[in-house]
Parts: structure tokens; sequence; C-alpha cells
């Protein structure tokens, strides 16, 4: 066989190609997501307030901040699945909803407090927060991976890890619009206890189903 006869050969045998992993990912994403939803309006829905909830900046953080986890742990993700990238100079996106949080818990403490320090901490919903968030993220999770073992990632664990990010900072979004708890410093405190727990089970999970 003469080199272009196996060059013709070798094109034939690549005729359906893989897809690439970014539309794999949406496509999974999007899959996945009715389920969520679906747990949502069954177990949850949107609180009853939610007109006068919008007139509230600081309800309106909660899903800038929700989403500025999910969109930058999607690009990181999607840069990480190639073999050969690295995390460098990529991790700051990851930081965007800690100077969000930051920046709110800020705002909040000049203003005068409607209620006190500790309740606005531990708010009405932490339980179900720590339960819903987790709950929803799963079949996004699921999606997540299935969307990332379309492409080579040299660190499974870690492109694991961003998987539960981004599933968990999708799943918070949905979660935002029926919390009652406002308050950044719960935003910060048992959002982020919630996403942890999935980035830890995006990890686990994905350093076996993302090995190559």
């Amino acid at each position: 066989m003469d080199t272009d006869q196996l060059i013709r050969s070798l094109a034939a045998d690549n005729a359906h190609r893989v897809p690439r992993v970014g539309a794999m990912l949406t496509m999974a994403l999007l899959v996945a997501a009715p389920l969520s939803i679906l747990i949502f309006a069954t177990f949850l829905g949107v609180r009853p307030d939610v007109m006068t909830a919008m007139r509230n900046p600081f309800f309106d953080m909660k899903f800038a901040v929700t989403l500025s986890l999910a969109i930058p742990a999607i690009i990181v993700s999607l840069h990480l699945s190639r073999p050969e990238a690295l995390m460098r100079g990529w991790g700051w996106l990851l930081l965007l909803p800690v100077g969000l949080l930051a920046v709110a818990i800020g705002s909040e403490a000049m203003m005068a407090p409607a209620m006190p320090m500790t309740m606005r901490l531990m708010g009405k919903n932490s339980r179900v927060c720590l339960l819903a968030i987790p709950a929803m993220s799963l079949p996004l999770l699921a999606g997540a991976l299935f969307g990332l073992r379309h492409g080579a990632p040299s660190r499974p664990a870690l492109a694991g890890a961003l998987a539960g990010l981004v599933s968990a900072g999708l799943a918070a979004t949905l979660y935002a619009s029926h919390c009652t708890d406002d308050s950044p410093l719960f935003v910060a405190t048992w959002y982020t206890l919630a996403t942890a727990l999935v980035t830890a089970i995006g990890a686990a999970v994905g350093s076996k189903v993302l090995r190559y």
C-alpha cells in the first residue's frame, strides 16, 4: 500500500469524527437539565414572593454568583479536556464568584442591619440548601462527566471536580429562585458547602470515568 492510499484509508476510517467536546458537553447538559428542573419543580418551586424579591439587589446577587461559577467552570473544564492543557493562567476565572461575594458581603456590612449577623448567616433554609443543590446537581454532573469523556484530560480528578463546579453552579442557580435567604453571608456559607460536596463527588467519580 503506497502512502496516498494509506492516507485515504485512514481518512475513510475517520469519516464519522467524534463530536467536539464542547458540543457533547452542551448536549449532555441540555439532556440532563430537565431532570434537575423536574426535581426543582416537584420538591421546591419558585418562592412565592419572587416579584417583590426581585427588587432586592441581594436576590439578584445570588444569580450573579452562581452563574459566575458555572460559566467559568465550563470554560476551564473545556480547556482541561485537552491532554496537554495546564491549569496555570486559568484558575483566576474560578475566583470571580469569590470576588462578587466579597463585594456583596462588604456592601451588606455597610448597610443598617435588618437582622443580626447570626441570623443572616444561618438563615432559615440551610438544611434545604445542603440537600437541594446536590440533589439537583447529580443529573447535571452525570451529563458533564459524559460530555468531558469525549476529551482526553490528563488530570481526570481535576476535570471531574470542574464538572462538579459546573453542575453545582447550575443547580444553585435554580435553587436561588426558591431560597428566601438572600444574605451574602448565607450564600457564602451554605451554597459554598453544598458546592464543595458536589465538587468532591465530581473529583472522585471523574478520577475513574475520565481516565484514559
